[in-house]
Formats: C-alpha cells, sequence, structure tokens
C-alpha cells in the first residue's frame, strides 16, 4: 500500500494524523480556557469527558493518531538519515531558507513526547484511568479543575509544561504549513499564506496554553477568586 511503502505516503499520513491532532489541541485549549473562567464549567466537561464509553473509545482513537505520527516521524528521520549517509557528518553551513525547526524536528519531537508522558500521568492517570479501575487518589477523578490547582502549584511542572508547550510551538509552526504542502494546498500564492496563517493560528493557540499555566501558577486566574483549592 502506497501509503505505507512510500515516501510520499508516509508524509502524507503525517500530514493528516498532524491536522487531526492540531483539531484536538484547539478544542482541548477551549477546554482550559474555560477553566480560567469557572472551575464549575470546566468540571462539567470533564464529567461528560470522563470514563463514558464514547469518552474512551475517543481517547483509544486519539491515541491511535498520536501513535501512527509519532512511528512515521521516526520512519521518515530514519529514511532521511540513511538517505544522507556520511554527508551528515560533514560540516556545512545551514541553508538561509531552511528552518531551525525543520532541522531539529526530532530533537522536539522527543521533547514533546516526554511532555505528553508528563501530561498523561498528571491528568489521564490521575482522571480517566483512575476513574475505569477505581483506583483512589488524591482527588476525585471527575475534579480536573482540582487536578490544574494542584499541577501548576508546583513550580517545577510549571517550567516542564513551559518547555514543552515552547517545543510545541516549534513543531507545529513548521508542521502546519509543511503538512498543507504535502497534501498539495500550497501553489506560489498560498505557500507564503499557510506560513503566516500557521504561524498566527499555532502562535494563538499555544499562548493560551501558556495564560492557562501562568495564570494557575502565579493563582491569578478568576476562577481561583472563588474556589476552595
Amino acid at each position: 500500500m502506497w501509503l505505507i511503502n512510500s515516501t510520499i505516503g508516509r508524509k502524507v499520513v503525517m500530514s493528516v494524523t498532524g491536522i487531526a491532532l492540531i483539531l484536538f489541541l484547539t478544542f482541548h485549549c477551549c477546554m482550559n480556557v474555560a477553566a480560567l473562567f469557572s472551575g464549575e464549567a470546566y468540571n462539567t466537561i470533564c464529567e461528560l469527558l470522563g470514563a463514558n464509553w464514547y469518552a474512551v473509545v475517543a481517547t483509544l482513537g486519539l491515541a491511535a493518531l498520536a501513535v501512527i505520527h509519532i512511528v512515521y516521524a521516526f520512519i521518515l528521520t530514519a529514511q532521511n538519515r540513511r538517505a544522507r549517509g556520511n554527508e551528515r557528518y560533514a560540516v556545512t553551513d545551514t541553508p538561509a531558507k531552511v528552518e531551525w525547526a525543520s532541522q531539529n524536528m526530532l530533537v522536539l519531537g522527543i521533547i514533546i513526547l516526554l511532555g505528553l508522558l508528563l501530561h498523561l500521568f498528571n491528568f489521564w492517570y490521575h482522571m480517566m484511568f483512575a476513574e475505569l479501575v477505581g483506583m483512589e487518589v488524591l482527588h476525585s477523578p471527575s475534579d480536573g479543575f482540582a487536578w490544574i490547582v494542584e499541577t501548576f502549584s508546583n513550580p517545577i511542572f510549571v517550567v516542564l509544561y513551559l518547555i514543552w508547550l515552547v517545543a510545541i510551538w516549534f513543531h507545529l509552526s513548521h508542521g502546519f504549513w509543511s503538512s498543507m504542502q504535502t497534501l498539495g494546498w500550497n501553489g506560489k500564492t498560498w505557500f507564503k499564506r499557510w506560513k503566516v496563517i500557521g504561524i498566527v493560528y499555532v502562535t494563538i493557540l499555544m499562548a493560551c496554553f501558556v495564560i492557562v499555566v501562568l495564570a494557575f501558577a502565579f493563582k491569578c486566574a478568576p476562577s481561583l477568586c472563588c474556589s476552595t483549592f
């Protein structure tokens, strides 16, 4: 099958799964912003996305997308390294048109993967997983707001999350327009437009995540004013 065996096919799979993950991040961002203004509203969303069958199915689907994206990223990286052979050890000047993110996608990907594992432990493990297996945890598994407060009261987690979000920004700022290019939605006019649209969109998206982290870290979120935590 060309989606598996050919380089173009693998890039298409990477692009489609990448766009799907960006859409999920957009939803996740909107959900997190809600926590800034109302802990009750955020927990209502958490209850809807708890250990319900549809939420579990969606989580498995999301996990499959992430795994496919990561596996194909490593395959393409290894393929590119084999194609360059000994040339990758040569000392050469960095081409002016080659973006830093493009040259360091593997490093960024590893940072993002490690950050994802931390995030899954802090939230998914203590919420959906705990509810599924009946595990006793510090807060109620459906009390996502309490888990946000708990997580970002730890300065170490705050720093790690900020590093993670910066890495995601670099990854997506390149990956967004690269996906459009792979899918053939570029052309002379739209190539630069997709770059601008991608950078603006990804910057707004990541800025919202950063604001949430910092707001809870410094306890200045409006929702904390009437919180009992």
